[in-house]
Parts: structure tokens; C-alpha cells; sequence
């Protein structure tokens, strides 16, 4: 496991500065109790998080956590991917999906290789069209990266694991810079609040639920391209 871990750091960590937190993790080398779950609507999916047990000597609320994370990052990691494969966007906008949809990849590898059997099954999705045109992409774009921002800023004063803290106020930062960019790119403004409040995970949930992009079944559009990632 403290391979899986080191993996976690090293692609969220990129000037160095969380590995000086590895030693404070005390991983087992077993993991346990394999976690399933449905993805038939939003509150299965995110809420049935909560459930997971202690895998690999993390506490089960750190693991819950980090799988409420997981799913948030599964639904902006599948909206950059589809919106850079619609080939609707140009310009800034389009360099912007490339290089925010690598860091949202990126980051459901890490948490992806650190939960490892106790990660949750990934949703499917259904944007609607939002992808595909570039107004309505940036104004969802700047949606979920607010919401990304509040929900770390929620769940990680709740971690147990400080190496695990250290990681996610590292993902933090990266989802906050995100923000800025796509706020910029929607002629917004950046930063208009000089402090920014946590929202919980129950409003969060209800957020992501009122959008219905997470679906039981990836809904397709006939012969026409690019069909939802599902």
C-alpha cells in the first residue's frame, strides 16, 4: 500500500513539498472488504460513499471521504474529456479543457490507485449538450470548479490522516486555480470574495443532483458525435 500512497502523492505533489508529510501515514500492506456500489442517481452514488470501511490502516471516514472526492473528480474528468472530444470549443477555451481535463484525469488516477478495491464504481453520465457548445461549457465549467473548491473545503478540516490532508489541500489549490481560469474565460470575475465558504456534503450532493448529468445509463445521440462518455 505505501507504493500505492507514494503514487497518490507524486501525482498531486509536483514541487515536492507533500512528501515531507509520508512519514506521518502508517499504512498496512493488506486491503479488505471489497466496496460496490450502483450508480442509479446521485444519492446512491455520492452518499453511498459514506459507507465504506477502513481500507489499508485509513480510518473508514478518511475512506468515505476520499471517495465522495472520487466521484467529483469522475464527473469533471468525464465533462472535460467529452468537451474536448465534441471539438465545439476553440481558442483559450479549448487549450483550457485539454489542460484541466489532464489534471482531472490525473487526479482519479491517484485517488483511484490509493483506495484501490475500496474505491466506489464509477457513475455514468449524461451532460445534455453542454459540452458541445462553448458559451455553455465555460458557464458549466465555472460551476463545478466552484463547487470542487467547496467541497474540499468542506470534507478536509473532517480527515483524520494528515498525509492525507496534505494531499487533498494540494488537490485543493489546483481546483481553486481552475476556478480562476474558467471564471476568466466566462468574462467573470476571478476572485470577488476575499474568503470562501465551505459547503457541506449534503448541499453539495444536491447541487450535483439538480444538474442530473449522473445517470443509470449513458444516454446516446443517435449517430451523432461525440456521443456521451457515459
Amino acid at each position: 500500500m505505501k507504493a500505492n500512497f507514494d503514487d497518490f502523492v507524486s501525482a498531486v505533489d509536483l514541487d515536492g513539498a507533500l512528501r515531507e508529510t509520508r512519514e506521518l501515514a502508517e499504512m498496512s500492506a493488506s486491503r479488505r472488504n471489497f466496496l460496490s456500489i450502483s450508480a442509479v442517481g446521485i444519492g446512491t452514488v455520492l452518499l453511498g460513499a459514506q459507507s465504506a470501511r477502513a481500507a489499508s490502516g485509513l480510518p473508514a471516514s478518511d475512506v468515505s471521504i476520499l471517495n465522495y472526492a472520487l466521484v467529483l473528480e469522475h464527473l469533471q474528468a468525464a465533462f472535460y474529456t467529452e468537451a474536448e472530444r465534441s471539438g465545439a470549443l476553440t481558442g483559450k477555451a479549448a487549450q483550457a479543457a485539454r489542460v484541466v481535463g489532464a489534471t482531472e484525469r490525473a487526479h482519479v488516477k491517484a485517488f483511484l490507485s490509493l483506495l484501490g478495491s475500496q474505491a466506489v464504481k464509477r457513475p455514468t453520465f449524461n451532460f445534455q449538450g453542454v459540452t458541445e457548445h462553448q458559451h455553455q461549457f465555460l458557464k458549466t465549467a465555472v460551476a463545478f470548479e466552484d463547487l470542487a473548491v467547496a467541497a474540499y473545503k468542506g470534507q478536509a478540516p473532517r480527515l483524520k490522516s494528515r498525509a492525507v490532508l496534505a494531499a487533498a489541500v494540494g488537490i485543493h489549490s489546483v481546483e481553486a486555480r481552475h476556478a480562476a481560469w474558467m471564471r476568466e474565460l466566462f468574462g467573470i470575475t476571478p476572485a470577488a470574495r476575499a474568503f470562501d465558504q465551505p459547503s457541506s456534503r449534503a448541499a453539495i450532493n444536491k447541487i450535483v443532483a439538480s444538474t442530473h448529468f449522473i445517470v443509470a445509463k449513458p444516454q446516446m445521440k443517435g449517430n451523432k458525435e461525440p456521443k456521451f462518455t457515459g
